[in-house]
């Protein structure tokens, strides 16, 4: 069994490795072979990837991602393109999801048939610039 040290040393490596995070904007504490993640990274995409790589280590028993995103400043279309990436994924569903934006919050609400809609349509709400919360308002037809 890997000592917190050797973990926090693979964990650390394994991060420096991937070309889709940054990171030496994260912290990393380990603890019983928990890892905890902290610090700011431009996207809730790269947030995800850093988490993704680290739990797949072994020895790694579980992980607590308190990373934030810096928030950029929002465009002034970006219900609009977020409107539009959900036509893209899910045209038909599209039609019954409402978006509304406050504060740099999203909220989604409306109905979508599936759970793979529904994170298709959060991930769209996600990936548009200046987005720092997502309310997933949607029900399951």
């Amino acid at each position: 069994m890997k000592t917190d040290l050797q973990l926090k040393k693979d964990v650390t490596e394994e991060l420096d490795w991937d070309p889709a995070i940054d990171a030496a904007a994260i912290g990393v504490e380990v603890r019983e072979g928990v890892v905890t993640l902290s610090g700011h990274l431009p996207s809730y995409a790269e947030k995800l990837a850093a988490e993704r790589a680290v739990s797949q280590l072994r020895g790694v028993t579980g992980v607590t991602n308190h990373i934030k995103m810096r928030m950029r400043p929002a465009p002034d279309d970006v219900v609009e393109r977020i409107e539009a990436a959900l036509r893209r994924h899910a045209e038909r569903e599209a039609k019954h999801i409402n978006v509304s934006m406050k504060e740099g919050t999203v909220t989604l609400s409306g109905r979508v048939d599936s759970r793979a809609q529904r994170l298709a349509a959060v991930g769209a709400a996600w990936s548009a610039p200046g987005v720092g919360a997502v309310v997933d308002d949607l029900e399951l037809s």
